[in-house]
């Protein structure tokens, strides 16, 4: 391995427009400002007294302190030029803290943090804090000043330990309310923290802060979990919670929840509990004011979903991901008239919530924090370094543009590596077996240039941290599970020319935004081709067409093994098969590693040795035109 020059680092924005801080910042950010309330009242002599409590947001931060894409080397940037990181949105934190001196704050994140960039696999994998090192986030969050954040699904991704070690590096509690022990039931990380301000007059007002994580963890890092964890329903959770921190005398409840606005789960019926459930708990769960929303990298700057049972409207917020945005939420509590002690709004409590409204405030116009910014630079240089060394070469330049429509080479190369691990390994009866494995385009900005290809090119084609598997699948299995990955595709008529837009990502029941990219799995053969058409102009369930194995129609009870990764394997995307059939590989081998090690080892990626057209598109059983 070898490493060039030094690439340049993150220096902010200020290449490419303007940067600011303090209320400057604010205000080119977006912000409006709320009525503020210090503790006395707005409407004359012997009104109640009101109080605002403003509470800010993160959510989905993936490993991103500074405004860098390591897989471009380069500053990040957009089409609609948003700036990444946490060390902008601290600017903004700053700017607010001044803002809003002398009145209640809480800062909090509802999860995904510590999976998602280079910076972050390399402080799990390369230099692990399980080892000594300090996580990069670890470092960053502590400096914003954080409260408590929620669990994310991407917590878990490098196992108990480092999530564990992540954990003990922080100044603040990770909450998780539906992260329980199989036996007791009982919550294996905080459920909630309460925090008590003073205001003016001398009064308190107590606000909890209640955690719930996504469900869908069980399936999706089950070999991490399995045994030692179990993830209830959000909605579950917060009715055992939310009583019990009003009974400890919380005026306000805020939840941070990472779990999507809109109901729906990527894994169908697999488990009882939704994906996506944040507007179920504001529904279906009495004494909550707001929630934090995180998990579908959506932008919510306010939404109301209105209680069942007390028809209060809760407020809900998300702010994007990746730091691109910070979430305002301002709440104003009204003294009652009386008093009263400890009891929570509706039972008695001191404060009853007026009012609560959002905001979403975009980091793109503002300087980096200088001390955020400080503080993890050695360790950011240390991963562009690492990120740009050289592993070997390409014969020619390949491309993800079109992974989504066609078979191309850089798809192929995956699924030779994966194969070819899973058949050296295989004994018995299994190492007769014909070998095929599936991959999914998960970057359609992924490319291998002709010449020297380094581990940022590598990382940029196989972004997850996904482990390589093999099971044992019929040929009938192979069908159903191809047929149900073609429902990516749209239903058209025609030959074209399409757009590829008109073709992908179609809505379905668990994806009612469009099926994302990574749901759609090509399967290829290792010895030999296996070849099929998608029809789109079928019904999905009826779209593969000529079915073969080296040539040969492939039967319903023909046995192969196939290569898989461990997020599908688990029930990832609710895959059929795959999670039931038996494992006949497991290495607990990184996808992403193998196929840097292929590199070094074979010194040239050259498509000659993988590459075939294996699959196509049709309508009608004639090949469709992509433009």
């Amino acid at each position: 391995m070898t490493s060039p020059t030094p690439a340049p680092t993150s220096t902010g924005s200020t290449s490419r427009r303007s940067v600011l801080t303090g209320t400057a910042a604010l205000a080119s950010a977006g912000w409006t400002a709320a009525p503020s309330y210090a503790g006395t009242g707005g409407g004359g002599h012997g009104a109640a007294r009101r109080v605002t409590l403003t509470v800010l947001g993160t959510t989905d931060l993936h490993g991103n302190v500074f405004n860098w894409d390591y897989f471009k080397n380069a500053e990040f940037d957009n089409a609609a030029h948003d700036d990444i990181g946490i060390a902008k949105v601290q600017t903004l934190v700053k700017a607010l803290r001044r803002q809003r001196a002398g009145q209640p704050l809480l800062m909090i994140d509802a999860g995904d943090t510590i999976q998602g960039t280079p910076l972050a696999y390399y402080y799990a994998k390369i230099d692990p804090i399980t080892q000594g090192a300090t996580h990069p986030m670890a470092t960053a969050m502590n400096l914003v000043g954080y409260d408590a954040a929620a669990l994310g699904n991407h917590e878990f991704n490098y196992g108990i330990d480092t999530l564990r070690t992540f954990e003990s590096q922080l100044d603040f509690p990770l909450l998780g309310a539906n992260v329980v022990d199989p036996a007791t039931k009982r919550p294996v990380f905080p459920p909630y923290v309460v925090k008590t301000y003073k205001v003016a007059g001398g009064s308190r007002l107590t606000v909890g802060v209640l955690g719930l994580t996504n469900p869908g963890i069980a399936i999706w890092d089950k070999a991490n979990v399995e045994g030692r964890m179990e993830f209830p329903g959000l909605v579950e959770q917060a009715r055992r919670f939310v009583p019990e921190m009003r009974k400890r005398g919380c005026d306000l409840v805020v939840v941070a929840a990472h779990s999507g606005a809109d109901t729906s789960s990527s894994y169908g019926d697999a488990l009882p509990f939704p994906e996506n459930a944040a507007s179920l708990v504001a529904a279906q769960v009495p004494g909550i004011d707001a929630i934090l929303v995180g998990h579908a990298h959506q932008e919510i700057a306010q939404r109301y979903v209105r209680n069942e049972r007390t028809g209060q409207d809760v407020l809900l917020v998300e702010p994007y991901f990746w730091g691109n945005r910070l979430a305002v939420m301002d709440l104003v509590v009204e003294e009652r008239r009386g008093g009263g002690r400890g009891r929570g709004r509706g039972r008695g409590g001191r404060w009853r919530l007026v009012s609560a409204t959002g905001q979403s405030l975009n980091s793109n116009t503002v300087a980096e924090d200088p001390q955020v910014a400080s503080a993890v630079r050695e360790q950011h240089d240390t991963v562009v370094g690492y990120v740009n060394s050289v592993v070997g070469t390409s014969a020619v330049a390949l491309s993800a543009a079109r992974a989504v429509v066609e078979d191309v080479p850089i798809i192929d190369f995956i699924n030779y590596v994966q194969a070819g691990a899973v058949k050296a390994d295989l004994t018995g009866a299994d190492a007769a077996l014909p070998v095929l494995s599936i991959a999914a385009p998960f970057n359609r900005k992924a490319s291998f240039p002709e010449g020297e290809v380094t581990i940022r090119d590598v990382a940029g084609l196989y972004v997850f941290d996904n482990t390589l598997l093999g099971v044992r699948v019929s040929g009938a299995e192979i069908r159903s599970y191809l047929e149900f990955s073609a429902r990516y595709f749209k239903q058209v008529s025609g030959t074209g020319p399409f757009a590829i837009s008109d073709l992908t990502n179609a809505v379905t029941p668990t994806a009612p935004r469009g099926t994302p990219d990574f749901n759609f799995d090509s399967v290829a053969g290792l010895d030999a081709p296996l070849t099929y058409d998608i029809d789109v102009s079928q019904q999905a369930g009826s779209r593969i067409k000529d079915l073969a194995y080296d040539g040969v129609p492939v039967t319903d009870a023909q046995q192969f093994v196939l290569a898989v990764n461990n997020y599908r394997q688990s029930g990832g995307g609710g895959f059929p098969a795959v999670s039931t059939a038996p494992v006949v590989y497991n290495r607990q081998n990184e996808i992403r590693q193998l196929l840097i090690d292929w590199v070094l080892a074979n010194g040239t990626i050259d498509p000659a040795q993988f590459a075939s057209v294996d699959w196509r598109l049709v309508s009608g059983g004639q090949p469709i035109t992509v433009s």
